[in-house]
Formats: C-alpha cells, sequence, structure tokens
C-alpha cells in the first residue's frame, strides 16, 4: 500500500480511502490499520469504516471495487483478529467467489444453511430465492435460515424453513461484529451439510470461513453478472440455475403473523429509508404526495417504521398533508405483519426499501422512488423485480416537485393495472 495522509477523525478516514480506491490509486496501510483499531472499539468509528468504506465500495456493483474491498478488509480482519492472515483470507476469498456447480454426492445431503443477508429488503430480494431452491432442490434436507429474528419472521410460515438464531449488530463495534463468524462455524462446521452463502454480511461477504470449501456456496453479488443491467433478483436466479440446476427461484414471504384487511382498495406506503437520509425526498415530498393520495384511494396504510425520528417524520407529514384521519391508517407493529397487509393491498408505495421487495414478490402493483444511489449500477441491482406492474421513480436530483410530478405520473401509469 502507499502512503496518503492520515487523519485521527473516522469519518474523514474512512473517506480518504474510499476516494483513493475510486481513483484507483494506492491507499496507505497505516490510516487503514489506523481506523480499523478506532472501529473495533468505537462504534461510531464502525459506521464510518462500513457506512462509507465498505458500503461505498460494494454499492457500485463494479468487480475492480469488489477486489479493493476483498483486498482492504481482509488487511481490516486480520488487524483485528491475529488468528487470521490477510493473505490467507484473500487466496481463499478468490477460490469461493468463483461459480461451481454442485455435483451429486455419495450421501444425501441432511442439512442446508442458507445465510440472511441481515437486512430485510435483501432477504425477500435475493434470500428467499436461494430458500426456495434449496428446498426443491434438496427436498429431503432439513433448511435452516441462519440470521435474525425479524428475517426469520419472514419465513416463519414455511413448514420447510427452520431458524438458527444468529444476531448481527449493524450498530455495533467491528469486533463484535466479526465475533458472528466463530458463533457461526461452531454450528455448521461439524454438521454434514451445506452453506449457502449469497453475500452475507455474518461471513463480511464471503470472506470469513465458516466451513470446509467444499460445502461452501458463495454467491458473490457484486460483480456477478457485471455485462448486464439485471437486478440482484435476476442474478441470483441465474446464480442457483448455475449452481444447483434451480432454473426458476422465485422470491417469496411466508410471515406467521398475519393480519388480514377487510377492505383490499387500500394503499400501502411506507416512508421508511433503512437509516440512510440520502434515500429520502426533502419536504414537502411526504406530505404533497400523502394529499395526493386520500385524493385518489379511498384509504391509506401507512408504516411508522422502528420509531423514533421516522415514525415522527410520518406523523408529521400526515398532519401536514391535512389528509383526513378516516382515510390514514398507521402500522406500528412488526414488519412481517406489514408485509403480510401490503400482499393483500391494491397498490404499494415507498421509497428504496424493504417494502419495494415485498410488493414485487407478492406481485403488487408498486411505485418506488429511488435516491441516493451510488451509481446507475446499484439503482439497476436494487430495483424491485416481480410479476406485478411496477414503475421506478428515479429521483436524481431529489428535487421535491420534480420528484412528485414524476411519482404521480408513474401512478398514473399504473392506474388500468391497479
Amino acid at each position: 500500500m502507499g502512503n496518503t495522509s492520515s487523519t485521527a477523525d473516522p469519518v474523514e478516514a474512512a473517506g480518504t480511502l474510499l476516494d483513493a480506491c475510486l481513483r484507483g490509486e494506492p491507499c496507505s496501510a497505516e490510516l487503514l490499520k489506523s481506523l480499523a483499531g478506532a472501529a473495533a472499539a468505537d462504534p461510531q468509528a464502525s459506521r464510518a469504516l462500513f457506512g462509507i468504506l465498505v458500503e461505498g465500495l460494494s454499492d457500485r456493483f463494479e468487480p475492480r471495487f469488489c477486489d479493493a474491498y476483498a483486498a482492504l478488509f481482509s488487511e481490516v480482519i486480520a488487524s483485528v483478529l491475529p488468528q487470521w492472515s490477510a493473505a490467507d483470507l484473500l487466496a481463499r476469498y478468490q477460490r469461493v467467489r468463483r461459480p461451481r456447480r454442485f455435483e451429486d454426492r455419495t450421501g444425501p445431503v441432511r442439512s442446508v444453511f442458507v445465510l440472511s443477508r441481515v437486512t430485510l429488503g435483501a432477504d425477500v430480494a435475493v434470500t428467499s430465492l436461494v430458500l426456495d431452491a434449496a428446498k426443491r432442490r434438496f427436498p429431503q434436507a432439513q433448511v435452516f435460515l441462519v440470521g435474525g429474528k425479524k428475517s426469520w419472521e419472514l419465513f416463519s410460515a414455511d413448514p420447510r424453513i427452520q431458524h438458527l438464531p444468529l444476531a448481527y449488530g449493524r450498530s455495533g463495534t467491528l469486533r463484535e461484529r466479526l465475533q458472528v463468524q466463530p458463533q457461526l462455524q461452531a454450528v455448521v462446521a461439524p454438521v454434514a451439510g451445506l452453506v449457502i452463502d449469497p453475500d452475507s454480511r455474518l461471513t463480511q461477504l464471503g470472506l470469513l470461513p465458516v466451513c470446509p470449501e467444499e460445502d461452501y456456496f458463495f454467491f458473490e453479488s457484486r460483480s456477478y453478472g457485471d455485462d448486464t443491467e439485471a437486478s440482484l433478483t435476476e442474478l441470483t436466479r441465474r446464480w442457483l440455475a448455475e449452481t444447483f440446476g434451480i432454473q426458476d427461484a422465485q422470491p417469496y414471504i411466508a410471515p406467521a403473523e398475519r393480519i388480514e384487511l377487510a377492505d383490499r382498495r387500500i394503499v400501502s406506503v411506507s416512508l421508511g429509508v433503512g437509516e440512510n437520509p440520502a434515500k429520502r425526498i426533502p419536504d414537502p415530498f411526504e406530505e404533497e404526495l400523502l394529499r395526493h393520495l386520500v385524493l385518489r384511494y379511498p384509504a391509506v396504510l401507512l408504516d411508522t417504521g422502528p420509531g423514533g425520528e421516522e415514525a415522527e417524520r410520518v406523523v408529521r407529514a400526515i398532519l401536514r398533508s391535512g389528509a383526513p384521519a378516516r382515510q390514514v391508517r398507521t402500522w406500528h407493529g412488526s414488519f412481517a405483519a406489514f408485509a403480510s397487509m401490503i400482499a393483500q393491498t391494491r397498490l404499494y408505495l415507498g421509497y428504496d426499501s424493504a417494502g419495494q421487495h415485498v410488493a414485487a414478490a407478492c406481485g403488487v402493483p408498486l411505485v418506488t422512488v429511488f435516491a441516493g444511489f451510488a451509481s446507475p449500477r446499484m439503482l439497476a441491482r436494487w430495483r424491485p423485480t416481480g410479476s406485478g406492474p411496477l414503475e421506478v421513480v428515479r429521483a436524481d436530483p431529489p428535487q421535491p416537485d420534480v420528484v412528485l410530478s414524476r411519482t404521480l405520473e408513474a401512478l398514473e401509469r399504473l392506474a388500468v393495472a391497479v
């Protein structure tokens, strides 16, 4: 690694390292080690490392940045956990990232561990297809979803899927995030089964070993299909066909917590942005959108998210819109229950978040507003993909009046479908 001026501030350090990568220049080993050391003990430094550097490379979905991530983060892991060699981690990663076809074995596969992608939207758009393919390719095997409770709740009514609880703290320190690996390894390594990793943060995107290589199948989603503009759902389907011979894997949800809607003319709406304010359109977009929706549809179901700032913002938008109280219903419960309601509604509308992937998986007509994407490829990869009609509003730049106009036009184009 080359030399660049270092700084003690984690945000500046992460930005400096990212800029060097984007320019194709060597990164400062000293600066990277300093950032890793700070992130190991400080949650704020950890958020800078992941939110700026890791996501800044991964969200561009380009092979050269995927390579840069692997080289940098193997060094990060080794600097915090000296039992790992950066060179060995990188060499293994280069082997397992190459797609290979599963070959039948002398004995049956009795267990398949599918790793959660940690975020709910990715677990619908990507992981659910892997679960679908695993059930069909290995009909006699126990299929486990490895991950947190909220992800499991999206599939808990599926009798073929069992839950292996493993929490990953997205707000924790780097050391806390890396400690997930030995917990995962302790569970899956002794079992004669397969691990399917759809680019999970549980393994730090394939860098951390959790089982023998011959039992590990890794979908490296950030550079796979780099010659196309296909969505992640489409690429996952292609990888599953290539790897396991399942040609038509489908996204799905199966929540046990189900809320039945008496009136299905409702429009479901989510204004959540997954802790990424860049995805949000500035005021007065949200209140103006609600004002138009209650004029056009008999009722609106609005998710308030996990609470805090997001819930306050939703309530503020409702009040400022002047929407009649009888027409706006808010939901304060689990996302799995809200997902069950999305599946029953006439239309879904929201930002780039989990709700759009639920609507797409359920064939519900949808309009999604995309802002804050790192590159056009990121928009292409994360666009919702399903059997129903959909409209993607590209909010670039995120000017409230312009985006509102485009969103209303998208609603008009879906009018025949809904």
